[in-house]
């Protein structure tokens, strides 16, 4: 960290909300390349469809990506975008789905937007109180990244409102419910 930060945070108040933002740099940059990855194995019935889907949310998570750096540089920290920092700040597994169909690629993407969802929200109750900023800007990702899972659901959901890969727990397990229910 630099000698300094914002008005109206500590040195380290301002170090805990770098810190929590530099996990949410990986996270953006590890999902815009799983994004693409799935822009470019998608395969089947619907594929120009979703492929097409896809690409807006990859710019968009992209500019959060900058965003993040953003405000990590503004609190006086250095952000770090760089594939190291992204395995280093990483709990989760690499994506796990290779060339397959819609429903499968969507099913397990589906999964991997709980995770991100998740820590994002994660992130607006620990900046509750501590930096307004941050929280509001982590609150509007979370907006758009809620929009966009329920776009991936419509795919998979049924007329009842249940998810045809209900209950899966892994990526690999989602993409198989999906080809099992077709």
């Amino acid at each position: 960290m630099t000698q300094f930060t914002v008005p109206g945070l500590t040195d380290q108040q301002a170090i805990k909300v770098a810190d929590l933002l530099q996990k949410q740099l990986s996270t953006y940059n590890d999902l815009h390349l799983t994004l693409k990855h799935v822009h470019w194995n998608v395969v089947g019935p619907n594929f120009i469809g979703v492929h097409e889907m896809i690409d807006p949310q990859v710019e968009l998570v992209r500019g959060y990506a900058d965003e993040v750096a953003e405000r990590i540089a503004t609190l006086g920290g250095s952000p770090q975008g760089t594939p190291g920092s992204i395995l280093k700040d990483r709990t989760w597994d690499d994506y796990s789905v290779g060339r397959d169909t819609v429903q499968a690629h969507l099913a397990a993407l589906d999964l991997v937007y709980n995770g991100v969802i998740e820590d994002t929200r994660k992130g607006i109750a620990v900046t509750d109180k501590l930096d307004p900023v941050t929280q509001d800007i982590l609150i509007g990702h979370s907006a758009e990244l809620e929009k966009f899972q329920w776009f991936v659901r419509a795919h998979l959901e049924n007329a009842g409102g249940q998810l045809s890969h209900e209950g899966s727990s892994s990526e690999q397990g989602a993409a198989k419910a999906v080809k099992q229910k077709s």
